[in-house]
């Protein structure tokens, strides 16, 4: 799926559907996630599209993942996602993208995720975690500039990371060309 895909229209019915199944106001929200109470409005209204950060921001205030904010699938046993049907959100700001690998199953607390960072841009600054997270990153391709909780990593392709996601985190493209890491978030105790 692509951005206008997620974004838009059925980006802001999913927020609304959540907020209001987990009795939230606007206010209630936007004290939760960071974002202002006017923007969750417009996103809910199809009249603002977010930067992947801020959905980010909104979906650590339901303390669901990005992907499962994004759209749930049926749970199978057995799911193949193929590559023409994975679900792809591109930040149009920064053109940080994020691949979904692995299927979304409500609190299934796994996600499998393929990042591509272009030349000399950045994941933007994702809001820490609720406790519990953990995030493993390992670099496909380029130079990976790890910041976490203030702290700088540089990583090469091959090179992995493990931290504790309750902090404050971003991914930048330190190489000549465009950077791509993998990366699994392991929420504990979903």
């Amino acid at each position: 799926m692509t951005v206008e895909a997620i974004y838009g229209e059925r980006l802001g019915a999913r927020i609304k559907e959540l907020r209001r199944e987990r009795g939230l106001t606007l206010e209630d929200l936007a004290g939760r996630s960071g974002v202002s109470r006017a923007m969750i409005s417009k996103i809910e209204r199809g009249e603002k599209n977010p930067t992947l950060v801020v959905t980010a921001k909104v979906a650590e205030g339901f303390g669901v993942t990005l992907s499962e904010l994004l759209g749930v699938e049926e749970r199978r046993e057995v799911v193949v996602v193929p590559r023409g049907r994975r679900m792809v959100v591109r930040d149009p700001e920064t053109g940080f993208e994020r691949q979904l690998l692995s299927p979304t199953f409500g609190g299934r607390g796994v996600e499998f995720v393929r990042n591509v960072v272009p030349y000399s841009s950045t994941s933007g600054e994702f809001p820490p975690h609720r406790r519990g997270v953990e995030e493993h990153v390992v670099v496909e391709k380029g130079r990976l500039r790890a910041v976490i909780g203030g702290e700088e990593y540089l990583l090469e392709e091959g090179d992995a990371l493990y931290f504790e996601a309750d902090v404050l985190h971003r991914f930048d493209n330190a190489g000549d060309g465009e950077c791509s890491y993998y990366l699994v978030i392991v929420s504990k105790g979903t």
